[in-house]
């Protein structure tokens, strides 16, 4: 090639090494109307990664949805990357994304397609609630409610319809937006404090009462977590001890189990007993600070629990910790402790690898004592009246009561304090008032959605830990579900089903495709079973978390016991 074919730059040509490229800002760039917005709603609000869902559920409490341009604003003001709250905004179920303010429904009407409130006829109900809005609001299905003893269940914003009809729907719509009386729980703070509430916790403040007392009634009287898994309470204490401070405490008010609503009762109920079993158990961690967090579910239950922490602030029995209510987003998986820890952070509710355990490396990086909300909230009577009060009663070998949450074709569903070991069929007769007219006892959830399915012909078993896992089932959370011979079963284990696949967090493969597969495999008339067997190991043994491992629980039971129903 020719001299003349050969150009080479200069630093030293004119112009060359002297002009500088002129700077565009990367990404999407936020609007300055989206961006006062923003800076509006959140100029008296913490900051911090941790606020994001948080600021999230207040731009759509304000605009009924999370538009694009606020989402971009909102990253911009929180210095995180735009995916970060995509990411966030779009894994909950409860937040709305849309493109912009115009695309913002003026309503929507959410039918609970919960396996309870499918029984009770939601099914029929959300399509007729489509056929006479379908055009102007938008109908479309919700996760369980969190009140399954009065299905089928309607959500219009923060407004709930019980034991829904068109007819209460159009009702409730036209009184959507009316001021409504605050909700007061049962037990006032007066009550509590003269029936003897918060002794034990202040004698324990004054060291009349140290922790390894305490401790050690737990242990005698074997109360455990009843928020499903049902680990020791004294030894989970005992494991946070283990590592030095600073530490946290998390509760876990996010029952998302199907079927279950008894945290809900205790805490609209008597509100200061929980309280006061989350400060004992504060106090003896000596945790910095204290994280309820909250279904989103729950409105009412949220603004009884913000007063009563208001109370227990004022009157000085919080000591200066910090007690922060946070509300969760929809997402099944928050019942999965290191799952509710991410989420608390303000990220995807992805459940961590184990070890290490949320006792030892929890929230924030730091040790961390997580209960659910009945597990504290009896705390302080067992304290107060010694471990041989708690192990009092019980049934069929087991010592001490037992909350159930009891919903399906019975007369009376509801929550009941019963004996520890009582049967399905106990419960049934005693308690829930028998079979509706017209329904025999088929079978039933002993532990809601995850827990599976027994005959009625296995009710006289008791219902408490250790009973159940023979035969394939557990109590879980003791949501326990009754069928009928009117129920079809294979819509029964679809439901379920369907549940666990719209729930997984979709983290691992097992867990995000199989019961994609599973839910796939069940639309058939006839169930290849040998395949959903194999498929159903694969979830259990390769699966992450509980959700996984526990979703085949109801396929396999009506495999196991109910064969003539899949013929």
């Amino acid at each position: 090639m020719g001299k003349s074919a050969s150009f080479q730059l200069s630093s030293k040509a004119p112009g060359l090494g002297k002009r500088k490229a002129k700077h565009y800002a990367k990404g999407r760039q936020p609007k300055s109307d989206a961006v006062a917005d923003v800076k509006a709603l959140l100029s008296n609000q913490p900051s911090g990664r941790d606020q994001l869902i948080e600021h999230l559920h207040l731009l759509q409490d304000h605009f009924g949805a999370l538009t694009h341009d606020h989402l971009v604003a909102l990253a911009q003001e929180m210095k995180l990357g735009l995916a970060e709250v995509y990411e966030v905004a779009t894994f909950y179920h409860n937040f709305n994304v849309v493109g912009n303010l115009t695309d913002i429904p003026e309503m929507t009407i959410k039918v609970c397609d919960s396996l309870t409130c499918e029984l009770a006829g939601s099914k029929a109900l959300r399509t007729e609630l489509h056929q006479i809005y379908g055009d102007k609001i938008k109908v479309t299905h919700g996760a369980c409610m969190g009140r399954c003893d009065k299905a089928p269940v309607v959500r219009l914003k923060n407004q709930y319809v019980e034991t829904a009809t068109a007819t209460k729907t159009k009702d409730a719509l036209a009184e959507e937006g009316t001021p409504q009386d605050p909700p007061q729980p049962t037990v006032s703070y007066s009550d509590y404090c003269t029936s003897g509430g918060f002794s034990v916790l202040k004698d324990l403040q004054a060291s009349a009462l140290t922790a390894e007392e305490i401790i050690e009634q737990l242990k005698t009287s074997g109360h455990r977590g009843l928020g499903g898994a049902g680990f020791p309470h004294g030894a989970k204490l005992e494991s946070v001890l283990s590592i030095p401070g600073p530490r946290y405490m998390a509760v876990n008010a996010d029952e998302s189990e199907p079927g279950t609503f008894k945290d809900r009762h205790y805490m609209n109920t008597n509100p200061y007993q929980f309280l006061e079993g989350m400060l004992i158990g504060a106090e003896i961690v000596k945790a910095e600070a204290i994280y309820i967090f909250l279904r989103d579910e729950y409105p009412d239950t949220a603004r009884i629990l913000s007063k009563a922490i208001e109370t227990v602030q004022s009157e000085g029995l919080n000591k200066e910790r910090p007690i922060f209510l946070r509300r969760g987003a929809g997402a099944y998986i928050c019942g999965e402790e290191s799952a509710m820890l991410e989420s608390l952070e303000g990220k995807r509710a992805l459940p961590r690898h184990k070890p290490p355990f949320p006792a030892h490396v929890g929230l924030f990086g730091r040790p961390t004592l997580i209960n659910n909300v009945e597990t504290l909230y009896w705390l302080p009577e067992i304290i107060a009246k010694g471990a041989n009060w708690y192990q009092q009663g019980g049934r069929h070998g087991s010592n001490g009561f037992r909350t159930f949450s009891l919903s399906g074709h019975i007369n009376k569903p509801g929550v009941y304090l019963t004996p520890a070991g009582i049967t399905a069929q106990e419960l049934i007769d005693e308690f829930g008032g028998g079979m509706k007219d017209g329904h025999s006892f088929k079978g039933y959830l002993p532990g809601g959605a995850s827990g599976g399915i027994l005959p009625a012909s296995m009710a006289d078993i008791p219902l408490d830990f250790g009973k159940l896992e023979p035969h394939g089932c557990f109590v879980g959370s003791a949501a326990v579900i009754i069928l009928s011979d009117k129920d079809d079963l294979k819509s029964v284990g679809r439901n379920l089903m369907r549940f666990f696949e719209d729930e997984s967090c979709g983290q691992c493969t097992p867990c995000r495709a199989g019961t994609e597969k599973a839910l796939a495999l069940m639309q058939h008339e006839n169930w290849d079973q040998d395949l959903l067997i194999e498929l159903s190991d694969c979830m259990r043994d390769a699966s992450i978390c509980g959700l996984g491992q526990a979703a085949p629980n109801g396929l396999l039971s009506l495999i196991k016991f109910f064969p003539e129903d899949l013929a």
